[in-house]
């Protein structure tokens, strides 16, 4: 098979290269879930966001500007708000919104495509990502959360040591009194521990089937499908699901796609920090399977049709 060449050297070259750029930011949404856990009570959580469920999850939406996690650490964040009394709808909003409508990623897609209508993307990756998140929330606000997070939305072993460290103080006034700040701290770290290494175990998987995709099949396959505005699309997205790149460096990758036109790229860099290889396995240790294989179906579709049917026409009226 000429399209496919498995190396080691060159499997662990990239499956290297994907940890060492992905970890640092899953161990960065682990730390923020754990001062989360240790220092946010549960009612400034709850108490932040609108009253009216429709509102609140367009606020969630927006969150990733107060909070800029990227993909591959934004599920134990969630994980933890969830813990705290944050709304499903809400919180599924944030993980798909804050990867993509955060500044560092405004930033380096700016960057990116400079020479390429930077603003224009840059604002469409962000909008359109917005978008179809807030789409995603709505579309499972009535729905029963308990029949779509999986069994372990938070490990045992945390809620463990979320009893022995921190003792829930955050909620209780009375009790946080008789708890130091150096406590609080150290609860924070032994849970952000707890959740790196849920975290990382699933995107080490998912890195290590990007790697063999990366290094091992002849991505020339792809090219004669750039021609064609459905098609191209639906292999961009593909590439981006198999690629697991971190949202704060694709559109770095995605601006050299030239052949492909810019609505294909862009369902590359909405839809990809939305679903990837990675993400598959990151989100099973949140949802039940059947509801990560749901949520990836619906993206697709979603993405695919803003990205087919609206936005050859958005650039065509901006004279891109």
């Amino acid at each position: 098979m000429n399209w496919f060449h498995f190396s080691w050297q060159n499997f662990w070259f990239s499956f290297l290269a994907l940890a060492f750029e992905g970890l640092p930011f899953v161990l960065v949404g682990s730390l923020i879930s754990g001062f989360i856990a240790a220092f946010v009570p549960s009612r400034v959580i709850t108490r932040f966001l609108p009253k009216n469920r429709f509102l609140a999850t367009l606020v969630s939406g927006l969150l990733g500007l107060i909070f800029p996690v990227c993909e591959c650490g934004v599920v134990p964040v969630v994980r933890r708000l969830l813990d705290k009394g944050l709304p499903f709808s809400c919180g599924l909003t944030y993980m798909l919104a804050s990867p993509i409508v955060n500044p560092l990623v405004a930033i380096s897609t700016y960057a990116a495509f400079r020479g390429q209508h930077p603003e224009l993307n840059t604002a469409v990756r962000l909008v359109g990502g917005y978008l179809v998140a807030v789409v995603v929330g709505l579309s499972v606000s009535r729905l029963d959360p308990a029949r779509l997070l999986g069994g372990k939305a938070i490990p045992n072993r945390s809620r463990r040591r979320a009893a022995l460290s921190i003792a829930a103080m955050p909620d209780a006034p009375d009790a946080s009194r008789d708890v130091s700040a150096m406590q609080r701290v150290i609860g924070a770290i032994q849970l952000a521990s707890d959740d790196f290494i849920d975290t990382a175990i699933y995107f080490m998987i998912g890195a290590a089937v990007a790697s063999v995709f990366n290094t091992a099949v002849d991505q020339r396959i792809m090219l004669p499908l750039a021609s064609s505005p459905v098609l191209s699309v639906i292999a961009m997205m593909l590439i981006a699901g198999i690629l697991t790149l971190c949202s704060t460096s694709d559109a770095f990758i995605a601006a050299t796609f030239t052949t492909f036109p810019i609505p294909a790229r862009m369902a590359f860099l909405i839809f990809g920090p939305m679903f990837d290889f990675k993400l598959l396995f990151l989100y099973s240790g949140l949802l039940k399977k059947r509801t990560v294989i749901a949520l990836g179906v619906g993206l697709f579709i979603i993405v695919g049709v803003l990205c087919i049917a609206f936005l050859p026409a958005i650039y065509a009226n901006l004279g891109s």
